[in-house]
C-alpha cells in the first residue's frame, strides 16, 4: 500500500480518541464550523474539490468514519451497536468537542448522511443547520425497496449477510471491490481525480476495512432500523433547517420521492436534483459549493 496523500494542504491533521476509537481527522479555516462527512466506500478524500474553498468561509472539520479511512476498526458484536449511527455520532460529537465547538453545521454524503442524521436528532441542540447530499431516511428506503433500486444498490443486501462471506469477498480484491461499486454509477472512474482514487484505494485495503464496511451497513439494517422506528412511533423529527441535494442521474433521486420522504421526517426542508450523478462532491463540485455557500451562511 502506498503512503498517505495529502490532497488537503494547509489542513491541519489530528487523532481523536473515543472509548478506544481513534479517529482521524482534519481541520483549516475560520468563522462558524462546518462539520464534513463523508460516504461508501469513501474516506475524508472525497471532499477535495470543495474543501479548501470552504475555508475561506468556514472552520471546516474533515472526520473518516469509524470503519473508514484512517481511522479505527473497531471489532462489532452480535447486535453491531459498535457501528450504530448512534454511535457514529458520538464520535462526530467528540471530534467537535475536540476542535473546541459544542454547536456546528453538518455538510455530509452517503453513509455520512446518515450519520448526521442521527447526530442532528440525538444532539438537536449542537447541530445548527445540515445538508445531506443524495441519501432518503434509511428506514423509508428500505421500507420502499424497489427491483430497481435493489439492482442499482446491489451492495446494500451483500454487505448485511451474515459474516464472513462478504468479508472474505471483499478481502480478495478489495480495489476490484470498491472499482466496482463505484465505477457502475453514472458518471463511471472518470468521475474521481487520481490523487483520490488512490486514496480510497489505500485505505480500502487496510486489514479490517472488509468488517467495518459490512458492519455500517448492518446496522442500518438491524439496530439503526430499531432507532429510527422509535423515533417515527413518537413523532421526533429533525427541527433544524435541512437541505437535501440528490444527483438527477442517480438510483436515490431515480427511485425514490426524496422531498416527500424528508418532509416526513423534518419540519424545514428544502431542495432540489442536480445535473450529476451520486458522488456530487466530486462531480458538480462548483454546484455543491454555490448550495453550501447560500445555505449555510444565512443566519440560522
Amino acid at each position: 500500500m502506498t503512503p498517505e496523500i495529502n490532497l488537503f494542504p494547509g489542513f491541519s491533521l489530528d487523532r481523536v480518541t473515543r472509548d478506544g476509537v481513534r479517529l482521524h481527522t482534519r481541520r483549516a479555516g475560520q468563522g462558524p464550523a462546518l462539520l464534513l462527512l463523508h460516504g461508501h466506500p469513501q474516506t475524508q478524500a472525497m471532499w477535495h474539490r470543495v474543501a479548501p474553498t470552504l475555508t475561506q468561509h468556514f472552520t471546516v472539520v474533515m472526520m473518516d468514519l469509524r470503519g473508514y479511512g484512517d481511522s479505527d476498526r473497531p471489532l462489532a458484536d452480535a447486535d453491531h451497536t459498535a457501528y450504530s449511527k448512534r454511535e457514529m455520532a458520538l464520535d462526530a460529537m467528540a471530534v467537535m468537542r475536540h476542535h473546541g465547538f459544542e454547536r456546528f453545521s453538518v455538510l455530509a454524503h452517503d453513509r455520512g448522511g446518515r450519520v448526521a442524521h442521527r447526530l442532528a436528532l440525538d444532539h438537536a441542540a449542537a447541530v445548527e443547520r445540515l445538508m445531506l447530499l443524495d441519501i432518503a431516511p434509511t428506514l423509508a428506503m428500505y421500507e420502499n425497496t424497489t427491483e430497481a433500486f435493489a439492482k442499482a444498490y446491489w451492495h446494500w443486501f451483500f454487505l448485511i449477510q451474515p459474516p464472513p462471506l462478504p468479508e472474505a469477498l471483499i478481502d480478495s480484491d478489495p480495489v476490484r471491490y470498491i472499482r466496482s461499486v463505484m465505477g457502475r454509477r453514472h458518471a463511471g472512474l472518470a468521475a474521481f481525480a487520481p490523487q483520490a482514487m488512490a486514496e480510497y484505494e489505500r485505505c480500502v485495503q487496510i486489514p479490517g476495512t472488509a468488517h467495518g464496511l459490512c458492519e455500517d451497513y448492518r446496522a442500518s439494517a438491524t439496530i439503526d432500523l430499531v432507532h429510527d422506528r422509535a423515533d417515527v412511533q413518537v413523532g421526533v423529527k429533525l427541527m433544524q433547517p435541512l437541505r437535501v441535494l440528490w444527483g438527477d442521474h442517480g438510483a436515490v433521486g431515480q427511485c425514490f420521492d426524496v422531498m416527500g420522504l424528508w418532509q416526513a421526517r423534518a419540519v424545514q426542508v428544502t431542495g432540489q436534483g442536480l445535473p450529476c450523478g451520486h458522488y456530487i462532491a466530486e462531480e458538480a463540485p462548483e454546484a455543491l459549493l454555490s448550495e453550501v455557500l447560500n445555505f449555510f451562511r444565512r443566519e440560522s
